[in-house]
């Protein structure tokens, strides 16, 4: 990096001396700025959080009751010792932000996890000029150019029709935080019930409360057992993949929502019936276009594709390097779906989300079991 940094990469993470604190600390600290609640930005532990005000809840969510949180409007700027500090859209999911630094007249942008894409369910991206700019890289590669999302919302309802016709029900794969209520916001919910993983129905409910309108979904683990999924549209996460929570449906046609089904040969490593293009990261024109915005002097490329992208700024006169984090991008979160052909590095975290799913399944059984019998009592 360049000399005297106003961040500097630390063992815990991106570190600002000036302002004591930590921009997306992988490991817990005294001041914590989070750009969104994907897990490998928001780490529990630290003593202190500061974030985006949309995503708040979600943050408590991903937090836990005894975290100490602070939210912020877009826009607006706090003074954290010498440092002006400010949180703006990073399109990516609800409160996702880029974190706008200034001290001494030298701007820094941090950009988290973003897309240019439009996006019913969070503030679109905005541009902020800026002298050093640090990207993600996660489809960092020119083969990855996105469809129009109302053109991939139009192939899910076809898909869900035709499955329909044929007595099966959909079950579509998708990450339980963002993807999930995008694809949700997306589709005709005219076309048939919606049953969702508990996982993805707790932060529905975060969604909900925050004012984003997304089309009614039930559990599908309190369903009743006779219920006939065969006009239903099912969306779990990657790690309910080959657990019993699946049986009940019996043979459902299978779909994955993601960026990596523009892969050739992604859909049959998945082993699912159908593979649906859909990222709420940037693809590569998207990438390009949000790094030329930024009117930055320095890029610092982190977390994806990092090299190629590196080398083609580098190639056309733009000052860029490398920046090594602990961030993974959209990364399958199942051991069943991990991808050896897509990016060389691991998916450390693959148990852990199956656990974590899981564990938020029971949560919100228990929670529904509960508001019954007060009901009835």
């Amino acid at each position: 990096m360049v000399a005297s940094p106003l961040l500097t990469l630390q063992s815990s993470g991106l570190y600002c001396e000036a302002g004591e604190f930590y921009i997306d600390p992988w490991e817990p600290v005294d001041r914590a700025l989070i750009t969104h609640a994907h897990s490998d930005h928001a780490r529990p532990g630290s003593k202190a959080y500061l974030a985006a005000e949309p995503g708040r809840l979600l943050l408590r969510t991903r937090l836990g009751d005894d975290a100490t949180i602070q939210t912020v409007p877009y826009e607006r700027s706090l003074q954290i010792g010498s440092v002006s500090v400010s949180f703006h859209p990073a399109g990516h999911l609800l409160g996702s932000s880029q974190i706008r630094l200034e001290h001494k007249g030298e701007v820094w942008v941090v950009s988290g996890d973003y897309k240019l894409d439009p996006d019913k369910t969070c503030a679109p991206f905005e541009p902020v000029p800026c002298h050093q700019f640090i990207t993600e890289a996660t489809y960092g590669l020119p083969i990855y150019r996105w469809p129009p999302a109302a053109d991939v919302f139009n192939q899910i309802n076809s898909w869900w029709r035709q499955n329909q016709e044929r007595g099966k029900a959909s079950l579509i794969y998708c990450y339980a935080l963002g993807k999930a209520q995008r694809i949700l916001s997306g589709i005709d919910p005219n076309i048939g019930p919606i049953f969702t993983h508990g996982a993805i129905e707790r932060l529905n409910i975060d969604y909900r409360q925050s004012g984003i309108a997304l089309p009614s979904t039930q559990l599908a683990a309190i369903a009743p057992r006779k219920t006939d999924w065969s006009t239903a549209l099912i969306l779990a996460p990657p790690s309910a993949s080959g657990t019993p929570w699946l049986r009940r449906f019996g043979n459902p046609a299978t779909a994955f929502a993601s960026g990596w089904m523009s892969v050739r040969g992604m859909r049959r490593r998945k082993a699912v019936d159908r593979g649906f293009v859909l990222s709420d990261h940037s693809d590569w024109t998207g990438l390009l276009a949000a790094i030329k915005g930024s009117g930055a002097e320095r890029i610092f490329v982190t977390h994806g594709y990092v090299p190629i992208l590196v080398r083609y700024l580098q190639e056309r006169g733009v000052a860029a390097e490398g920046l090594s984090t602990r961030f993974e991008g959209e990364q399958m979160e199942s051991a069943a779906f991990a991808i050896a052909a897509a990016r060389e590095q691991a998916d450390t975290e693959s148990l852990s989300h199956v656990a974590e799913d899981a564990a938020m399944e029971q949560l919100m059984i228990d929670a529904v079991g509960k508001h019954s019998a007060e009901r009835t009592s």
